[in-house]
């Protein structure tokens, strides 16, 4: 391990050593720009101070990119012969890059640039410098850009000017929600944030036509002592100009749907070419829907009524708009769909007013009706690949054990024509330990999981359509897994019904009212299970009995809710937040049956049975916080927090092995395999089988991921956690293992780790090393490690992001 820390070392020295020579091919006379730095304002009070995050993107040259700190990549780029074109020339310049040099007329535009957006964010009285060093470093320039903001010019009052008389009461009925107000910084973004929030909520009403441009901010600063008078106008709408060039407009209109069309199988190459196709098509008039084909749907028509909460008759409604698309996309079907409208013509002597239900009596002012104008709704609709395979792998070793587990999975999205996904996949692992003391080396493991997913809720009573309930989806699951492991054999079987559904922004429920599961354990070797025996005063080994009770043969039949919150879709370059809530219990409305019609079973320990099996009686929930936060454009810090708890009582004595918590492995404590880290502080309790669970877990996680060329991401990585019992029971178990909120904490183990992610598009495939630095299992005085051995690190396989 030390002679490759010492080639790494050497290694990192020779690279910087190589890349400090980048100014060699520098023109005489230019500078290569090395750095740019940015201050903001200090004398500024926080939260009105312009970050300088905001900043950066005014400004018109950027560094190149570095690599450890080093000018690696320019150094790559001019290493590349210029008079030779070949592959490996063209690779050092494909991945290196050009070396940026200082332009003295693009940072001249870089002030300019900055004090255009402090003007704008309302300090007309800011100015920007900048300080450019070329003698610190020979042939390197270094750009520093200094702001200032100084007073702001602040809203004064704000008042309205309506040309369309009758938008009046709609605009002037929400100024509760406006986002101006007198004392607030003058601000451009904000007044067109105010255009955008009227503008949706009118377009939300029927105005169809409306826009941003139908506002307009009239700013007047002559009043002194910094302060704005701000006028909202509010114009007609412009039809078009008459034959000397003059604008003609005329009070906004409110639309109806006439008719809505429906392409279920739209194919635009198909539209495109071949010119016949119109007058093959066939339509089929489903509750206000035309559906539109060349042959019968693919899709029912009710299934695509469901879908779309848009009627003819209807006013037009932005909002419904885009929920009907969230809902076509959500069918899992269609590969795109777009929504186009087409206003009906009409005549010139049209006068088809209706009443305006917002308009106030007591407003003299404003009119009593509005101009109605009819859309005709066009839906069309690009079916995806009906049937798909996918393919994942999933591998972790160690100096002692290797592990590699494939799935290979099929889907068919339209089984039975109403958009119901049928998947099933098939499951294959195995494992090797590589300890001399195991008794058998191999363990292997077989499953078959199958489900068909209904988008919509399936019920033994019939309920109307709930527009509250967005994206409603059924789930039947079937599954069967046989386990072949060293010391047991064990088959699980498992039938669930899931329902699951979302509301309009980032959250999404699901509800298991039927979760059963059925254990099956054969061939079990209580070996694998011996721990020290609390009650000796010798080395005398006996079963952990809460282990060996929670790997016997049983009936498990429940239900779980989970919640997820998750707004990583609306910002997917930006900050985002992932939560993740499960609550399960198990066993109860069972036990209150056999209570009151049964008798326990005579066995040893009176437990009530089902079909002969004895029944599992549980509660476990978790909750999973995580926060990304970019530094950059795809620099980013993510933090992660787990805990979770479980608890047998009733006709139970210990959790489901399944059910219990672990550590280890590619999504968690990155320097364990999984089940290899905890109970507790149990010194060494690593037997030749990895079992190490427990009733609580508590872990925290922090990575940094960056670049490092194409498709190549990195990351380090810090891992802090570990699993612990909930009961003391000194007849089965050190108190070692137990949790207690006085010590918990020195018995976390550490670990920390580098690892590369590829990111191909479609998924990320990821490979973690991590590397122990303090394990609680160790003896104590021994628990730190610091002499790094292969041991002590876990190389980790996983697809897709740990958290």
């Amino acid at each position: 391990m030390r002679r490759a820390c010492r080639c790494l070392v050497v290694v990192a020295l020779s690279l910087a050593g190589s890349a400090c020579s980048v100014t060699r091919h520098i023109p005489e006379g230019e500078y290569f720009l090395q750095r740019v730095r940015i201050e903001d304002d200090k004398a500024t009070p926080r939260r009105e101070r312009i970050a300088v995050s905001e900043l950066e993107k005014y400004v018109r040259q950027t560094p190149n990119k570095r690599l450890l700190g080093t000018n690696f990549y320019v150094w790559l780029y001019e290493q590349a012969d210029s008079a030779r074109d070949n592959g490996w020339n063209n690779w050092k310049r494909r991945v290196g890059e050009a070396p940026v040099l200082f332009d003295l007329s693009l940072t001249e535009r870089s002030v300019q640039n900055l004090k255009v957006y402090m003007d704008s964010k309302g300090f007309f009285s800011s100015r920007a410098t900048c300080e450019v060093d070329t003698v610190s470093r020979r042939r390197r320039a270094k750009v520093t850009f200094r702001t200032f903001q100084g007073a702001p010019y602040r809203i004064d009052t704000v008042s309205y000017e309506f040309q369309d008389r009758s938008l009046s009461p709609l605009i002037l009925s929400d100024t509760a929600g406006t986002l101006l107000h007198a004392g607030d910084v003058f601000d451009v973004s904000v007044l067109d944030a105010e255009r955008e929030r009227i503008t949706a909520r009118l377009r939300e009403q029927g105005y169809y036509n409306f826009s941003v441009s139908n506002i307009l901010f009239r700013a007047d600063t002559l009043t002194g002592d910094n302060r704005v008078k701000l006028r909202m106008v509010v114009r007609q709408n412009l039809t078009g100009y008459d034959d000397r060039g003059r604008p003609r407009t005329e009070d906004n209109r409110v639309y109806r749907i006439d008719r809505i069309n429906v392409f279920p199988d739209y194919d635009p190459a198909a539209f495109r070419t071949d010119t016949a196709l119109l007058s093959r098509l066939d339509t089929i008039h489903y509750r206000g829907l035309n559906v539109v084909s060349e042959k019968r749907p693919a899709l029912r028509p009710a299934v695509l009524r469901q879908a779309i909460p848009l009627y003819p008759g209807y006013l037009y409604d932005a909002s419904q708009v885009n929920r009907t698309y969230s809902d076509l996309m959500a069918l899992g079907y269609f590969r795109s769909a777009k929504i186009s409208f087409e206003e009906r013509p009409q005549g010139a002597d049209s006068a088809d007013f209706v009443p305006f239900p917002a308009a106030s009596p007591a407003d003299t002012a404003a009119r009593s009706s509005v101009r109605e104008g009819y859309l005709t709704c066009n839906i069309l609709c690009t079916p995806t690949l009906r049937q798909s395979f996918k393919v994942d792998l999933e591998g972790s070793t160690t100096s002692s054990f290797y592990g590699l587990k494939a799935t290979l999975g099929y889907q068919n999205r339209n089984i039975f024509r109403g958009a119901e996904s049928f998947d099933v996949s098939f499951t294959a692992g195995y494992e090797f330990m590589k300890a001399p003391d195991a008794k058998k080396k191999r363990a292997t493991e077989f499953g078959i999981t199958t489900g068909l997913t209904f988008p919509r809720f399936l019920l033994p009573w019939r309920t109307g359509r709930q527009r509250s309930v967005v994206q409603p989806r059924t789930k039947v699951e079937l599954s069967v897994n046989f386990q072949d492991r060293p010391y047991y054999r064990r088959t699980l079987s498992s039938a669930g019904i899931a329902y699951m559904w979302s509301n309009n922004r980032y959250s999404s429920f699901s509800l298991r009212p039927v979760d059963i599961n059925v254990v099956n354990v054969r061939d079990l070797d209580v070996s694998f299970l011996m721990v020290d025996n609390p009650d000796s005063e010798g080395e005398e080994l006996t079963p952990n009995r809460y282990l060996l009770e929670s790997f016997n043969t049983q009936f498990i039949g429940g239900l779980s809710f989970g919640y997820s919150y998750n707004n990583q879709r609306r910002n997917l370059n930006g900050n985002a937040t992932n939560i993740r809530f499960n609550l399960e219990t198990a066993g109860n409305l069972i036990d209150g049956v056999e209570h009151l019609f049964f008798s326990p079973s005579k066995s040893d320990k009176p437990y009530y049975t089902i079909f002969g099996i004895p029944y599992a009686q549980y509660f476990r929930t978790d909750l999973s916080v995580s926060r990304k936060i970019m530094l950059g454009g795809v620099t980013a810090l993510v933090g992660h927090i787990y805990g979770g708890v479980a608890m047998a009582y009733g006709n139970s004595s210990s959790v489901p092995f399944d059910r219990q918590f672990y550590c280890g492995g590619s999504n968690g404590m990155r320097g364990w395999t999984p089940r290899t880290l905890g109970q507790g502080s149990v010194p060494d309790p690593h037997g030749s089988f990895p079992v190490q669970t427990g009733d609580v877990k508590l872990e925290a996680n922090l990575e940094l991921r960056f670049p490092v060329w194409g498709i190549v991401h990195g990351a380090t990585f810090f891992d802090l956690g570990n699993v612990w019992y909930i009961r003391q029971n000194p007849s089965e178990y050190s108190d070692d293992a137990v949790f207690h909120f006085d010590r918990f904490y020195k018995q976390l183990g550490f670990n920390t780790g580098l690892g590369l992610r590829f990111d191909i598009k479609f998924a990320v495939l990821r490979l973690d090393w991590g590397i122990q630095l303090h394990n609680p299992n160790n003896p104590a005085g021994e628990r730190w490690i610091h002499d790094f051995k292969w041991k002590n690190t876990a190389l980790n396989f996983g697809v897709g992001y740990p958290f």
